[in-house]
């Protein structure tokens, strides 16, 4: 059994076991407090669950959604994921009736001869084709607020109007947000040792322009250098023999071990990072308040570890480990079924996951043609329901 299975299967079994019953703002749940999940790559696998067929494009597109500095739907619908679909639906349906010009908002809008309103809200459906073909309603209905790319990409960035003494001019002002995931790799390059490697999405002052507060609130890097023979297995798959003449390029036999080791690691920095990446290793652990084992967990350990490489790949170091800091784990209780389905299926080998060679300035420039899954063998879909 592949190692991340086992421990997401154990995860499961966990909360069957020793989860209490609470009621929560969106329906009943079995849920522990405090756990963890670990994966360390190697051979070059990617850590995508097999026990149940996981919609890695889907998956993907949020988090460059995320990494464009998005808070729109439309992006997403754009590209077919719905991910954040039914959270702006209940949004929209929960708010439109407070609208000044609701008319424009609604499927219908009638009056009987005493002046009773009828109104008709669009359905689901019909939402998302508005938010498709609408600019005007797509900009009102579509946004979710501060979430997670705003937070990621603009921290702190507020616009707001200001009228002069006299009242007769209005300005507009705009305050500069920070750029958190440029700043991540600025001191990733410059001071790789830091403990300061954090990304945070959860601001106090925001949550309440938020449609939903972040459940995976923020995370954080950590970097290593590679020891020479770490650095040598990832050379054999390149070329065996690099092995061997890294070895036995020394420049006097009597220069001690420490100068051998030294002069090693320059001959193997002299081949370039497409032969032997540079020096270091890359881990990154994310923390999560709320943890929908069966649906919200399995996305969050694929999407953290593609960021993890894109990261790595920015900044020219080898993908580590990966770390999930779990809080309140939980399974919903019409989700057991569907869970007790997973854990009778046997896993399969994990797949590989390829980035493309291209150069790019900025996380935000990747696109779904530049990240490959390779070799992914996997179970059928479960159906979990959402709660929204």
């Amino acid at each position: 059994m592949n190692n991340l299975d086992r421990q997401y299967k154990s995860l499961l079994q966990d909360i069957l076991d020793n989860g209490v019953e609470k009621n929560t703002r969106n329906g009943k749940v079995l849920s522990v407090f405090g756990r963890s999940i670990r994966y360390k790559f190697k051979d070059g696998k990617f850590p995508l669950l097999t026990t149940k067929k996981m919609h890695f494009k889907s998956i993907t597109t949020e988090l460059l959604w995320f990494l464009r500095g998005d808070t729109s739907i439309k992006y997403l619908l754009d590209n077919d994921c719905n991910i954040w679909t039914g959270d702006a639906y209940k949004n929209y349906c929960k708010k439109v009736i407070r609208e000044k010009e609701i008319v424009r908002y609604l499927k219908s809008y009638s009056t009987d001869t005493d002046g009773v309103p009828t109104i008709e809200l669009y359905s689901k459906d019909e939402f998302i084709e508005r938010v498709k073909t609408d600019d005007e309603f797509a900009k009102k209905w579509a946004s979710l607020g501060k979430i997670y790319g705003f937070q990621w990409r603009s921290w702190g960035k507020d616009s707001k109007q200001v009228q002069n003494e006299d009242g007769n001019k209005v300005y507009h002002i705009t305050t500069t947000g920070i750029d958190q995931i440029s700043e991540l790799i600025r001191l990733l390059k410059e001071t790789p040792d830091s403990r300061r490697l954090l990304v945070s999405a959860w601001n106090a002052s925001d949550l309440p322009h938020q449609v939903l507060p972040p459940c995976h609130y923020g995370f954080q890097v950590y970097t290593r250098e590679l020891s020479l023979e770490e650095r040598l297995i990832i050379a054999d798959k390149f070329n065996p023999l690099i092995r061997e003449d890294c070895l036995t390029k020394t420049h006097h036999p009597d220069e001690t071990e420490e100068l051998k080791l030294q002069y090693r690691h320059e001959w193997l920095d002299s081949l370039g990072p497409n032969v032997v990446p540079q020096r270091r290793a890359i881990s990154l652990m994310w923390s999560q308040r709320s943890c929908d084992l069966p649906l919200g967990i399995p996305t969050n350990i694929m999407s953290y570890a593609l960021l993890l490489m894109m990261i790595a790949k920015q900044v020219n170091m080898v993908p580590d480990e990966l770390i999930g800091n779990l809080g309140d784990c939980h399974i919903y209780l019409n989700q057991i079924d569907g869970v007790k389905e997973q854990l009778t299926r046997e896993p399969y080998e994990l797949p590989t996951v390829k980035l493309s060679d291209r150069i790019v300035n900025d996380l935000s420039e990747y696109t779904l043609n530049d990240i490959v899954l390779e070799n992914y063998r996997c179970h059928p879909k479960i159906y979990f329901p959402l709660s929204n």
